[in-house]
């Protein structure tokens, strides 16, 4: 049954979905299941290579397939940052007898899935930040997604969450603006006294406990309301993001043709307020200089994977109706 099927996996830090595809984009087969990333084992890439194996292995042989019979399959991993963890999942990919396949950071899963032609940037704005990009010609470039401090990724809701109880800090104790921030950040930490404050943040990061959500509504908020402090925040973090994206656009070969920005993410898709938003695209346009078009990711990443697979298969992007039915199939 060779080349009988296609395969997409998006592999995150909490969860692994598998995809499972014949070649004219038709949902044969899914599982979900926990994370299939070395970072979160300790033993590594062992472990990895036996999750993956094992969920691989029962979605194919359920379905009375093979590794062997896979046309393409396509990978989006967590922790796929720097050139040596690729180059060890490659190896992995390889040994669990896939022949032809893509293995990259699952910030390149957003391309494929927002972006028609196949080509783009993925600026990734959730819990984290990372910027991936693949140019027409197939190249792809990684921005970020080792840490706000060595590569920029100054934003996401772990990063724009301790900016809130900075900005709050900053204003209680080392004569920072006044912010309209300091009412609601209190109440959520259950706080009438700021003398506790430093004491509380403290003990809420270590049981893991702080409202990291809350926090960055909070601060999208008040910048919106022009709150001075909360909007320098914003627009920082903002304008790193941004210079990821253009960085991402100069370091690749695109050309003059517009170019497409998918923001994915829960802080870039789901924030109420569009500040952040507004202001990243604003920041795109001046240091890129380049035409662009802004998607916000609807389908989950997972379909990137499956539409990465098919054009493997096919040695070009799916036709609009085969990516249509992919959309349509993953949930």
């Amino acid at each position: 049954m060779k080349n009988a099927c296609v395969i997409g996996v998006d592999g995150g830090n909490s969860k692994t979905d598998y995809y499972l595809f014949d070649l004219d984009g038709r949902k044969i087969d899914s599982i979900r299941s926990g994370t299939c990333s070395h970072e979160q084992f300790k033993d590594g890439y062992i472990s990895a290579k036996r999750v993956m194996g094992e969920q691989l292995g029962l979605l194919l042989s359920r379905n009375g397939l093979r590794a062997e019979d896979a046309a393409a399959a396509a990978f989006g991993l967590a922790g796929a940052d720097i050139a040596s963890q690729k180059a060890s999942l490659n190896r992995i990919i390889g040994e669990l007898g896939f022949a032809r396949f893509a293995m990259d950071n699952d910030s390149f899963l957003g391309v494929k899935a927002g972006s028609e032609s196949g080509s783009g940037i993925c600026s990734i704005n959730g819990s984290g930040a990372c910027t991936g990009g693949i140019s027409p010609s197939g190249r792809r470039l990684q921005i970020g997604g080792v840490g706000s401090e060595l590569s920029g990724d100054e934003a996401g809701g772990y990063y724009l969450a301790r900016r809130a109880l900075r900005i709050v800090y900053d204003a209680f104790f080392r004569l920072g603006q006044p912010t309209a921030m300091t009412d609601p950040v209190m109440r959520l930490l259950g706080l009438d006294d700021k003398e506790r404050y430093i004491e509380a943040v403290v003990e809420a990061a270590a049981s893991r406990s702080l409202p990291y959500t809350e926090l960055v509504t909070v601060l999208l908020e008040a910048a919106a309301s022009g709150d001075e402090a909360a909007f320098a925040a914003v627009d920082h973090s903002a304008r790193q993001m941004a210079l990821s994206a253009a960085g991402c656009i100069r370091g690749l070969d695109f050309g003059e043709e517009p170019v497409d920005i998918v923001m994915a993410g829960s802080v870039w898709v789901k924030a109420a307020s569009p500040i952040m938003r507004d202001r990243f695209r604003h920041h795109v346009g001046s240091l890129s200089g380049q035409e662009c078009r802004y998607v916000l990711l609807e389908a989950p990443p997972a379909a990137g994977a499956v539409l990465w697979a098919l054009e493997l298969a096919h040695g070009k992007p799916a036709e609009k109706t085969v990516r249509e039915r992919v959309l349509g199939s993953v949930q």
